[in-house]
């Protein structure tokens, strides 16, 4: 697995295009591999007032053209191996978080699972987040958790006359480790729906003095 970071020049009209359309980033991203295409996880990240484009994948992507296409001149994307971070993850350790993603339901049409839909409140989007953590692997306390960002976007799929709206919710927090197995997983398959479009890439830093 690689882990990559992309820096983005927001003087940029095609920048500022694809922040808006995600579709944009989807089909810049998958460029970046040859061969047969595979699922890439992805989110526009903010760090120290910049914005970056992380991708996480399998296999090194040619980041030259998205840095070509979305960073300033003077800086460059970097890529690194995410194997031996993967294998420091251990039971019971703790780490804070960051996961942007589409937390959504299903509603009943004619006695049956129908249409999706986004949760909108944020305790709704807050009890999302306690299931699909018990379902991957780790869990998060209550009071370490919170929404900093909300938005909806609408666009086209790639070609296809065919709108997407979608809500995308950045949560930031502290969780605990349980499984193993299934919280690596989740950190390489990402969580939650449109992953395509930048939703279901967790991330982890240390906590210190844990």
């Amino acid at each position: 697995m690689y882990l990559s970071r992309i820096p983005l020049d927001l003087t940029k009209r095609k920048t500022l295009y694809a922040l808006s359309s995600p579709s944009i980033f989807h089909g810049a991203i998958e460029s970046s591999f040859a061969g047969e295409r595979k699922r890439n996880l992805w989110r526009v990240d903010d760090l120290a007032q910049k914005k970056y484009l992380l991708l996480l994948s399998e296999e090194r992507p040619d980041i030259s053209s998205l840095e070509e296409q979305f960073s300033p001149e003077e800086a460059n994307g970097v890529t690194k191996d995410y194997s031996p971070f993967l294998s420091r993850i251990e039971r019971n350790s703790m780490w804070r978080f960051r996961l942007c993603a589409n937390p959504i339901h299903s509603v009943m049409q004619d006695g049956k699972r129908g249409k999706k839909l986004a949760y909108t409140v944020e305790t709704e989007q807050l009890s999302w987040l306690q299931r699909q953590a018990k379902k991957n692997g780790f869990l998060v306390s209550e009071d370490s958790v919170r929404v900093t960002r909300k938005q909806w976007y609408q666009f086209n799929k790639g070609n296809e006359k065919r709108r997407v709206r979608m809500l995308l919710v950045t949560y930031d927090g502290v969780l605990k480790v349980t499984d193993r197995e299934l919280f690596v997983q989740a950190l390489t398959s990402g969580i939650g729906r449109e992953k395509a479009y930048g939703a279901g890439l967790l991330t982890l830093m240390h906590v210190e003095n844990q």
